[in-house]
């Protein structure tokens, strides 16, 4: 698989396209202002109808998934973790061996504390597998 993350300042997926505003972006302010997140995933034919896991959580420059709170245990909650399951079908009339595009976005809420001059990454992993290019990474301003 293919994929694309991108960040936005707002983004929705209607009819299968994007509409985004503000989108690009590596540098934010701390509280975090509102943002979107928009993964655009191109599915190989011979993997479409077929049900996919997503998981995108956040992460410091270390790898390590951000958290500020504490479960009912003392363990640490990630600050952003999303899974979905998704699945991509093959419309009439496509040829055979055509990719297939799977879109989505996520609005996220402001006032997220990051610390003022790190990096984060929001990372993107489908069905257990990652690579480095499906990251979106930024920069918070110090």
């Amino acid at each position: 698989m293919k994929a694309v993350l991108l960040l936005a300042d707002a983004a929705e997926v209607t009819n299968g396209k994007v509409s985004s505003l503000g989108a690009g972006w590596s540098v934010t302010a701390t509280p975090t202002p509102p943002m979107a997140l928009v993964a655009v995933i191109d599915v190989p034919w011979d993997q479409t109808n077929q049900k996919h896991q997503l998981v995108i959580e956040l992460r410091d420059a270390d790898g390590r998934a951000v958290s500020f709170q504490r479960g009912p245990e003392g363990q640490p909650l990630p600050a952003l973790h999303v899974e979905a399951e998704f699945e991509v079908g093959r419309p009439p009339g496509v040829p055979a061996g055509t990719p297939m595009r799977h879109q989505l976005a996520i609005a996220l809420a402001g006032g997220v504390p990051l610390a003022a001059g790190e990096k984060y990454e929001f990372h993107l992993t489908i069905d257990g597998e990652d690579m480095d290019s499906w990251l979106a990474t930024f920069l918070v301003r110090p």
